[in-house]
């Protein structure tokens, strides 16, 4: 099992890409913290993987603030002994070109998708310490490379992010704990259909891909999964783009 042995703490974990991070990563050997705000699916998740013979635990967290941060690292802690792993997938979108997005938006987006990473890389860092080193992986987007024509806010927080992880990575790499990014193109999530709220916004998505489809949570997690073992304990500060070729082109 590529992550035996490991604890690992996902943000988001409730549905979509994060709940089917929290399943792989079981299924790979980790035991697994779920958490997220919406505590009847997060909890339905957990049992899942506890029937699955895997072992879960879900905790409620607002990425924004952090004494829940804190709360939520030491209850990994307490329950299996450490912390190995970081996933930040929690995250929001809204849309909105400049003028159109109010300070109020723009403060909701970042709280949410920079600063939680930024909460959560906090707490984490100090326990990976006692563990001998860690790895964090934070869920950016497509939108963090390149300028989106929906969403002002979300492309900046997104940005945020993929700058953040290389500083977090060059500050502790001496310390065994390693950060890198996930940059996902469109992916068929509650989200998308938030992005795509139609069969022909999706439709038209598709075929920017090169491999002509949406991706799935699956292959996130799997380069998820890559990034968090130590199949990867050579890669830090990078950038994993699973977009179906849209950068590419």
């Amino acid at each position: 099992m590529r992550l035996q042995g490991k604890v690992a703490l996902i943000t988001g974990a409730a549905r979509g890409q994060g709940a089917e991070e929290a399943r792989m990563f079981a299924k790979e050997g980790a035991k697994v913290v779920l958490a997220d705000v919406t505590d009847q699916e997060g909890t339905a998740v957990a049992a899942e993987i506890a029937e699955m013979g895997g072992d879960a635990l879900y905790v409620h967290l607002d990425v924004t603030n952090e004494d829940e941060w804190d709360a939520a690292v030491q209850s990994a802690v307490a329950s299996f002994g450490k912390l190995d792993i970081l996933v930040n997938n929690a995250g929001i979108w809204r849309r909105g070109h400049v003028l159109e997005t109010s300070s109020d938006q723009w403060d909701d987006i970042m709280d949410v998708n920079a600063k939680g990473v930024f909460l959560g890389t906090k707490a984490a860092i100090p326990e990976m310490r006692k563990a001998g080193g860690g790895s964090i992986v934070n869920i950016s987007s497509t939108a963090g490379l390149v300028g989106s024509k929906t969403s002002a806010a979300y492309s900046a927080s997104k940005g945020a992010v993929r700058i953040f992880t290389k500083s977090t990575a060059v500050q502790y790499a001496a310390e065994g704990i390693r950060a890198n990014s996930i940059h996902p193109g469109p992916i068929d999530t509650d989200m998308g259909d938030q992005v795509w709220p139609d069969a022909a916004s999706k439709a038209a998505s598709v075929t920017r891909t090169a491999l002509n489809r949406m991706g799935t949570p699956e292959d996130i997690a799997y380069g998820a999964l890559y990034l968090a073992s130590d199949e990867s304990s050579f890669v830090t500060g990078s950038e994993l783009v699973i977009d179906g070729g849209v950068t590419a082109q």
